[in-house]
């Protein structure tokens, strides 16, 4: 563990288990995607925001209701619509008069912002002016208006869900808003065994609701735990050399040079880290190997890493330039 910290094993062993608990809890409501439910825990447990994305239909919303009832986390949703404003989603000032004294004043009303898990439905459906209402409560976890800065609750956590087959009507999100997101995952169809579960299970009884088994406290127990995993200076350079080679400019890989068109800033390095100790944790582990940085590689990078032209044309995926960058960049 990182010097100066005391971690007890019994303390450890109690927060790991914890989070076993979590993944458990989710696992009973979310037949299926273990996959999703573990990127979605490491992005929690690294303090970051997650950009889910994947068709109708596949519990999206559900994935996100059940986390905050397995963590007891407040939560609200908001449905991004074109005509949705940026009062909306952070709040407005309302005129309010003293009946004793007629002394009329301006009071901040909080908006669902003001929350611990934010889902954020389809927010590509609103135009930049309202995706950018999120740019600061996201990074700084705050809210100014009006020249007064709004603390937002700890933890805050925004999960974005984007719908891929229906894009007109849409508005892409900045490049800079996507990096404000740890991750980006991808929701993909259940198996056959699963669909017939998930079908079964909700024409009959239906789906109960998360067991919570997690409260405040332990989960910034565990952020804070999640900081202080151990990463060697071999792996932190290692990391670093992998977002350096998605920039065009100075990459000497090949597939990166002919289907890149921008590469990942430095921001990227640092969610490749601390996703990448946040899954060591998950698997149990307090130091970081190079399996977790390979496997939140795609994750980190997807939606940091822009295709050319080209690229778009021939349909290289994302997914086929990284992995051809994770076998060209080795660590010493």
């Amino acid at each position: 563990m990182a010097e100066g910290i005391a971690w007890s094993e019994n303390e450890i062993g109690e927060l790991t288990a914890k989070v076993k608990a979590l993944k458990a809890s989710m696992g009973r409501v979310i037949i299926g995607q273990e996959n999703v439910i573990d990127s979605l825990i490491i992005c929690l447990l690294a303090g970051g925001h997650a950009l889910v994305e994947g068709v109708p239909g596949l519990g999206k919303t559900l994935l996100v209701k059940s986390l905050s009832q397995a963590t007891e986390l407040d939560f609200h949703r908001v449905q991004f619509t074109p005509d949705l404003m940026p009062s909306d989603i952070v709040g407005t000032e309302i005129l309010e008069e003293d009946h004793a004294t007629r002394k009329r004043e301006f009071r901040f009303q909080q908006g669902p912002v003001f929350t611990q898990v934010l889902l954020a439905d389809e927010i590509n459906r609103a135009p930049p002016k309202t995706q950018s209402a999120l740019l600061e409560a996201m990074q700084e976890r705050s809210v100014t208006f009006a020249g007064q800065t709004h603390k937002l609750p700890k933890p805050f956590f925004v999960l974005a869900t984007q719908n891929p087959i229906e894009q007109a009507g849409t508005y892409p999100l900045p490049e800079a808003q996507l990096d404000r997101f740890l991750l980006r995952i991808d929701v993909v169809y259940p198996s056959e065994e699963e669909e017939i579960m998930m079908v079964s299970a909700t024409t009959h009884a239906g789906l109960k609701d998360a067991e919570p088994v997690m409260d405040v406290a332990t989960l910034l127990r565990l952020q804070q735990l999640v900081r202080d995993i151990e990463i060697g200076d071999h792996l932190v350079a290692y990391a670093t050399r992998l977002v350096r080679a998605t920039r065009p400019v100075l990459t000497t890989v090949p597939a990166v040079k002919k289907h890149i068109g921008w590469g990942a800033g430095p921001r990227a390095g640092q969610a490749l880290v601390l996703a990448s100790k946040a899954r060591a944790l998950m698997q149990g582990r307090l130091a970081v190997t190079r399996d977790d940085i390979a496997a939140m590689l795609l994750p980190v990078l997807a939606h940091r890493v822009l295709r050319n032209f080209e690229a778009e044309a021939d349909g290289i995926a994302i997914a086929d330039i990284l992995k051809a960058l994770r076998e060209h960049i080795r660590p010493d």
